[in-house]
């Protein structure tokens, strides 16, 4: 019974294709505001931290350049590692507590941002998988 749910299920390139219209998509919704009222209020929690306001742009192109690439399937590896990054600066930024502290369910308070960051980090490893715009059939 087992071998025959395995092969039903075995299939790899659908459940890349899955996990980066999952995430892509949930990530794209971060980055909707940014899209319709611009990065001012990332700019200034740089500012608050010492840090250059250019780099909200980063914030920009991790939340919204980024998971449109992952959703086409282009360049998705390089892509998945700027949410990667992205999502590092946006717990650092918006709740850098949050890594040594819990919820009151008991969540790990940077839980929300690990999650991204551990599927970006699986997308970068997997890949695309054949059903992408930009695939590489030796390294799917």
């Amino acid at each position: 019974m087992l071998g025959l749910i395995n092969s039903v299920l075995y299939k790899p390139d659908a459940g890349k294709l899955l996990l980066r219209l999952a995430f892509g998509i949930l990530l794209i919704f971060h980055g909707w505001h940014k899209m319709v009222d611009g990065v001012g209020s990332i700019a200034g929690m740089l500012t608050n931290a010492g840090l250059p306001t250019f780099i909200a742009y980063g914030v920009f192109a991790g939340e919204v350049v980024a998971p449109i690439l992952l959703i086409l399937g282009i360049l998705t590896r390089p892509s998945a590692l700027v949410v990667a990054g992205t999502m590092v600066v946006a717990q650092l930024l918006a709740a850098p507590a949050g890594f040594v502290s819990l919820a009151k369910t008991g969540a790990w308070g940077a839980e929300p941002t690990a999650v991204f960051f551990f599927a970006a980090l699986a997308i970068a490893l997997l890949g695309s998988g054949k059903y992408s715009v930009m695939s590489n059939p030796n390294l799917r």
